[in-house]
């Protein structure tokens, strides 16, 4: 009897094989999904190309770590691409128009954006606003406020050495946004794994209820999860502007979804309390490998779009499959 039981509670290797899927199958996925664009997408595998797809996807991965913890946490945001035209048009404005210090105009905007989020957080705790709701207003708001201070053109020039953090490069070979990138999901991977506001990133998340009861504050930890979002959406903000040499409100339009869709495919649950920020880092690079390779191939822009969607509808119903 004793025999049989230990038996049965050693996991088989089909169902060894089938946790080691479950866990690996979005790093399966991008693998296959590179191999088949270096077979059919002209000039996929050229360094510059590949290069290319980097620094595009870093302004997204830097936004994308802040908006893990916010999906990890049971809310979501959707104002931050508009939050990204928000800061990059404000710098533009400081620096330029107003003459103010560019040290100081970069460390205005990164406080306002992290204010402008903690003040949404606050909304959503104080009076239980559902957070798509208080972003959707951000959403309207920030790119509003952007153009209004702008009147929709770009703001330029900015000086020359503002340029390296944009388009430089670290050893002539590695662009720097890609750096700044890595570096942003390190520190983030540390902080989800490795203190306690985390775990009660994760604790809200899964329930938050339960997490109140064991003494975690709800309302500190949603409103600091805010605020990183706000603040890394400026930080991004500030790299685009160095990228594109100007302050400008027409940028980052549509980034609020493709960062969402990004952290969806990497594996974190709309449902909340389960995510991690490695996995995110796989989700954008599979939506960057794939927009690139898609476009390498000529396929229609509004093709594009409807594969998109159904990618992320996919890694939402295997989410809620393996939830259940």
């Amino acid at each position: 009897m004793t025999a049989t039981t230990n038996s049965a509670s050693r996991p088989t290797g089909l169902s060894r094989f089938g946790d080691l899927l479950s866990r690996s199958g979005l790093l399966i996925a991008l693998l296959l999904l590179f191999v088949g664009l270096a077979l059919v997408a002209p000039n996929f595998l050229s360094s510059r190309n590949l290069l290319n797809v980097l620094r595009a996807v870093a302004f997204n991965g830097i936004i994308a770590c802040g908006m893990t913890f916010i999906i990890i946490s049971g809310d979501i945001d959707v104002s931050v691409g508009s939050a990204v035209a928000w800061a990059s048009s404000l710098l533009g404005v400081l620096a330029i128009q107003q003459g103010w210090p560019l040290w100081l105009a970069v460390i205005v905007v990164l406080i306002q954006g992290a204010l402008i989020h903690s003040a949404a957080g606050f909304i959503r705790v104080k009076w239980a606003v559902p957070a798509f709701v208080v972003t959707l207003a951000l959403f309207m708001s920030l790119r509003g406020a952007a153009r209004l201070i702008t009147n929709a053109f770009p703001i330029t020039p900015f000086p020359d050495s503002f340029g390296f953090w944009g388009g430089g490069y670290v050893l002539e070979v590695i662009p720097v946004p890609v750096v700044i990138m890595l570096l942003t999901f390190v520190i983030f991977h540390f902080i989800s794994t490795r203190t306690v506001y985390g775990r009660s990133v994760y604790s809200v998340g899964g329930n938050e209820e339960a997490a109140r009861l064991s003494g975690i504050r709800v309302w500190r930890t949603r409103i600091a999860t805010f605020a990183l979002t706000g603040f890394l959406a400026a930080f991004s903000g500030i790299i685009l502007s160095s990228r594109i040499m100007s302050g400008s409100s027409n940028i980052a339009q549509g980034l609020e979804f493709e960062v969402i869709a990004a952290v969806i495919i990497g594996g974190t649950s709309l449902m909340g309390g389960v995510g991690t920020i490695a996995g995110t880092f796989l989700g954008v690079l599979f939506i960057g490998l794939l927009g690139n390779g898609m476009v390498l191939m000529g396929i229609n822009p509004f093709a594009q779009e409807v594969i998109r969607g159904l990618i992320i509808l996919a890694a939402v119903l295997v989410s809620v499959i393996r939830k259940r």
